[in-house]
């Protein structure tokens, strides 16, 4: 059992550390809103971690490893959301731009932040997917699996959070400069590409 639990805990760190839509959304929040905003998106992000492992456990992962219309709809509708959250950056006007440097929290609420990050994860099968063919290699025989599956989710969203706070705390640093009306253009333009990409990249995936 220790030698599965360290296996499981050395391989999710590595995939952990692998950038990816996550990465490059909470960057985006720490780069344009602040510490505190994108602390709220990583927490988003790593619950929906933590969400797809309770729904693995339960059978609704072994759902979309199924049935190709689960899969197909769910990630139709995840595209979509990326895409839209791509177009909306790369549409951005100048004025919107500098807006951001000065948002107010009444403007843009934590709870946004962390729904953004939930949903940016929750609406990609491919992480259900992940978890129902990643997950089982780790529980030992006879153990509960939805206990298993929940334990391994909490691990995996433990060590996203303190990987994400050492991007924030990283960014920290180069905030005055990147909340320059300027720079934020530029970012929220390659942002909104990045984002584009991955949504092109989730349609075309397959079962």
């Amino acid at each position: 059992m220790t030698t599965l639990w360290l296996s499981f805990l050395f391989a999710i760190t590595i995939l952990t550390l692998t950038p990816g839509f996550d990465t490059a959304l909470v960057l985006r929040s720490a780069a344009a809103q602040g510490s505190r905003r994108a602390a709220a998106t990583a927490l988003g992000v790593t619950s929906g971690c933590l969400a797809w492992g309770v729904a693995v456990g339960f059978g609704l992962g072994a759902l979309l490893l199924a049935s190709e219309v689960a899969y197909a709809t769910l990630k139709w509708v995840g595209a979509a959301y990326l895409l839209y959250l791509g177009l909306r950056l790369l549409l951005k006007k100048p004025e919107a731009v500098a807006e951001v440097a000065v948002e107010t929290p009444a403007q843009q609420g934590m709870f946004a932040c962390f729904t953004r990050g939930l949903l940016g994860n929750m609406l990609n099968p491919k992480v259900g997917v992940f978890y129902v063919t990643f997950l089982p290699q780790f529980i030992p025989a006879g153990a509960s699996v939805p206990l298993w599956c929940f334990l391994m989710a909490l691990a995996h969203m433990a060590i996203g959070l303190v990987w994400n706070a050492v991007l924030i705390g990283g960014s920290h640093y180069f905030s005055a400069h990147l909340r320059r009306p300027a720079v934020q253009k530029v970012m929220d333009r390659l942002t909104g590409v990045v984002f584009i990409g991955f949504a092109a990249r989730l349609a075309l995936s397959r079962h």
